[in-house]
């Protein structure tokens, strides 16, 4: 199921209410910011009262913390598809496709969006070590999966923060020579 998508079955157990709440936490989170959503905002969008939600998560820290860290786990299981599907099993290979799985996975852009809006309250000592925690997971996935060397990871990571500007601010639509400068060769989903 996508990351984004609601969950339409009666929920019975608390761990399945929790799931639920990270999910539309994901989605409200990525479209309205850490700062613009309320906890009672994500509760109406779980269909859930929002005592509920603060009964699984005593605050809106720790809620997007939970989603921030789920938004890291889909992440890694991307990146292990993709170098599970990747042609040759050598190190450039395997990035290449952890590369194409990862562009698949923000297509939805809630993952790519609510990673941004961390960035943007890192100073927030719970999201900001949540950030530091899910980059170093999806660091050391993709240099021990890969056996890549620490030079090629690190470029795979930045190429993915250039996706992520791509995507962002549209810049695969302008046909300007900076533009295109940035977006030749980087692999990023389609966008509408």
């Amino acid at each position: 199921m996508p990351a984004t998508a609601r969950t339409r079955t009666p929920l019975s157990t608390a761990d399945a209410r929790r799931d639920t709440v990270i999910t539309s936490a994901i989605q409200v989170f990525a479209t309205n910011g850490y700062l613009g959503t309320p906890i009672a905002a994500v509760a109406e969008h779980a269909r859930i009262s929002p005592a509920y939600v603060f009964k699984l998560f005593p605050g809106k820290e720790t809620l997007f913390v939970a989603a921030l860290d789920r938004c890291f786990e889909l992440i890694e299981e991307s990146l292990a598809r993709g170098a599970e599907e990747a042609g040759a099993q050598t190190p450039s290979e395997i990035l290449f496709a952890m590369g194409g799985a990862y562009a698949d996975l923000i297509g939805d852009r809630s993952l790519l969006l609510l990673q941004v809006h961390a960035q943007s309250v890192a100073e927030i000592p719970e999201i900001g070590d949540s950030l530091r925690r899910g980059l170093a997971r999806v660091t050391r996935f993709a240099r021990d999966r890969s056996g890549a060397g620490d030079a090629a990871v690190q470029r795979f990571i930045a190429y993915g923060q250039l996706c992520h500007l791509i995507v962002t601010a549209g810049l695969e639509k302008i046909p300007e020579d900076w533009a295109q400068l940035l977006t030749d060769g980087i692999r990023h989903p389609e966008t509408n």
